[in-house]
């Protein structure tokens, strides 16, 4: 399932909590797809903390606590890291991450956690939403084949890669333009993992923010520049990125489209890439000015200059998701529909 549509299951499983039809979710993927990143999403959202709690880094007893003698009897002291109204709060999210790398003895010991809510004495607080995410088998990481009890305690959902919807995310959290326009431009490098080649630095939408984090630090130092995009997605798919940005130095003047002045669309495609993404960031970077419009309507009009009509639905379609709705209330983007109207029915 898209991450756009598994957003809305988390958010609903969240909700669910308050009227008592909460489902423990797993979330199923490779490395570097985003599976923690929606849960922290959902959790940002609604302004509750997550307590990570990593399995495979624990022993059965760290789950159930440390017994301790009281009288004649013996009871056990509730792990800290636990949900607690007290310390953490009436909701949030508790979250099993790499659940599948965890060994038999400690899966064994999460599911009275996972589907009863309680462990001996203790009950995670109603408000509280139970996630999972795990690699599957297969995907070179360290993991065991999940138990029937444990597996039946979820409902599961593959997570599957999506550009638009990485595109969305990538607006929304300011990654560099160059970076979306590369991947527009190839897209099938947003996730490029083959378990059999044993690969390091591969491209994965995790990796890709760090190529963005790597162009803000090195690109002012051409020696490493390089070095740094490959050690972020690899070699081949940072030779690529580097290439495209160098590339970028023949694009047209933005200041002069949003001008409104006379500038054709460049012939090469990866330019065409470069330049729609460099547009929508400026659409972006207007966004409830008082000239907001005016900017927009410029774009608009560029966006009938492409040679492929596709390439300005793909520009005016990002414009959409990163800004909303007031882009149908600039008067120029009547005049664009009508313009690729033939695309859109045929």
């Amino acid at each position: 399932m898209r991450p756009a549509k598994l957003l809305v299951v988390l958010e609903r499983e969240f909700n669910s909590t308050e009227s008592g039809h909460h489902t423990p979710v797993m979330l199923w993927g490779p490395p570097g797809v985003g599976k923690s990143q929606m849960v922290a999403q959902v959790a940002a959202k609604h302004k509750v903390p997550v307590i990570d709690i990593r399995l495979s880094q624990m022993e059965p007893s760290d789950l159930r606590g440390i017994p301790f003698r009281t009288d004649d009897s013996v009871e056990w002291a509730v792990p800290a890291m636990l949900p607690d109204v007290r310390r953490h709060g009436p909701k949030g999210i508790l979250f099993l991450d790499e659940i599948t790398s965890a060994p038999p003895s400690v899966s064994a010991a999460a599911y009275q956690l996972i589907l009863d809510r309680k462990l001996g004495n203790y009950e995670v607080p109603d408000g509280w939403a139970i996630f999972a995410a795990g690699n599957r088998q297969g995907d070179r990481g360290v993991t065991y084949t999940m138990p029937a009890p444990l597996a039946n305690r979820f409902s599961h959902y593959d997570v599957d890669v999506n550009l638009d919807d990485w595109v969305a995310w990538a607006w929304d959290n300011d990654i560099n333009e160059r970076v979306i326009a590369f991947l527009r431009f190839r897209p099938d490098l947003l996730f490029d993992f083959d378990p059999a080649h044993n690969p390091v630095a591969f491209p994965s939408p995790r990796s890709w923010e760090f190529a963005h984090n790597a162009l803000h630090k090195f690109e002012d130092h051409p020696e490493l520049f390089l070095g740094a995009l490959q050690a972020c997605v690899g070699p081949a798919a940072g030779v690529e990125l580097n290439a495209f940005i160098d590339s970028m130095e023949h694009m047209p003047d933005l200041d002069a489209i949003i001008a409104g002045e006379n500038v054709s669309a460049p012939k090469e495609i990866d330019l065409q890439y470069a330049v729609a993404a460099a547009l929508v960031g400026r659409a972006i970077q207007v966004k409830g000015q008082e000239h907001a419009a005016e900017v927009m309507g410029k774009i608009l009009s560029f966006a009938k200059k492409f040679r492929q009509k596709e390439m300005g639905v793909m520009m005016v379609s990002d414009m959409h998701r990163a800004i909303g709705e007031d882009i149908f209330a600039v008067p120029e983007f009547s005049d664009w529909a009508n313009d690729i109207a033939e695309l859109m029915i045929y």
